[in-house]
């Protein structure tokens, strides 16, 4: 029996296929993802949720706060929502002509220390960031990643700066700026876990830090795509952090066409390097500014 299919039924039909390879390829990326979090330790029963964790450090010296950070991140102190990996793809075509896909893991927030109810948007210098990134098996993004995740949020959350001066490091402009990014969040009716950007400076990585040793990278906070506030920077100190520096993590297990492979093997590729940085290939390994993490059991 021979089936006809007339012009607006035969459009919806290609219509319909193409959703369907779309949702399907959606499904494969998010599957990838699924797994990128667990090296993250288990929060525990006991841990504290931010508003006592902002109480323990007051008066504390910038370091020690520092420290504590950390200690509070290692130990797993940190939503739930920030366990499940958000998936960002890159479609493209190389030099040669082969189309390549690539597959980033990245938690859909910037690092918050606290329970679901109970969090803290919080900024730390290089040197934590870069210990409980290891630790996690994640790694900083380059600015040109940072731009994918702009470009892939499903929420895009407008830069709120606070004025300038030396309370920029303090954990009152922490809380402050934190309550002014949940209430936007909560206006625009978004949830936690959902892919967000455009709230915070990112802390990356670049090849600036090779003739800048002790200083930090930083770049982002987008009003629009390829529109940052804040251009790539490596103006501050290594351990500088202000309430505008965000931490979001990047599994360092990506996926080309499918196949597990090494960020940093993909970052200094000559032909893949492009799709995730502007400053050609990087060749990460042994820098101090980065640190990878020992290999999973299986891989």
């Amino acid at each position: 029996m021979t089936v006809c299919i007339s012009g607006s039924h035969r459009l919806l039909a290609v219509a319909t296929v193409l959703l369907a390879i779309a949702a399907s390829d959606a499904s494969a990326a998010e599957s990838s993802c699924a797994d990128a979090t667990q090296r993250i330790p288990q929060r525990s029963r006991l841990a504290i949720g931010a508003a006592q964790f902002v109480t323990e450090v007051a008066g504390m010296t910038e370091h020690d706060r520092d420290r504590a950070i950390r200690d509070q991140l290692e130990a797993g102190n940190l939503p739930a929502f920030l366990r499940r990996a958000s998936a960002v793809d890159v479609d493209a075509r190389l030099g040669d002509g082969e189309r390549v896909r690539l597959t980033l893991c990245v938690l859909p927030d910037y690092l918050s220390i606290g329970s679901d109810d109970d969090n803290l948007l919080i900024p730390m210098s290089l040197d934590a960031a870069l210990s409980v990134g290891a630790l996690f098996g994640f790694a900083l993004p380059t600015p040109r990643i940072v731009d994918l995740i702009y470009r892939q949020a499903s929420v895009h959350l407008a830069p709120q700066p606070l004025p300038p001066g030396d309370r920029m490091r303090s954990t009152a402009y922490y809380l402050e700026h934190d309550a002014m990014v949940r209430q936007q969040r909560e206006a625009f009716g978004a949830r936690p876990g959902e892919l967000t950007a455009g709230h915070m400076k990112d802390v990356v990585i670049s090849t600036r830090l090779r003739s800048q040793p002790g200083h930090v990278a930083i770049y982002g906070w987008h009003r629009s795509v390829d529109s940052p506030i804040q251009p790539l920077s490596t103006v501050h100190g290594a351990r500088y952090a202000d309430y505008s520096h965000g931490v979001r993590l990047v599994s360092q297990r990506v996926y080309v066409n499918g196949e597990a492979r090494s960020l940093f093997d993909v970052l200094a590729d000559p032909r893949l390097s492009r799709l995730l940085s502007d400053e050609g290939p990087l060749q990460l390994a042994g820098e101090w500014f980065v640190r990878v993490s020992p290999p999973i059991s299986g891989e």
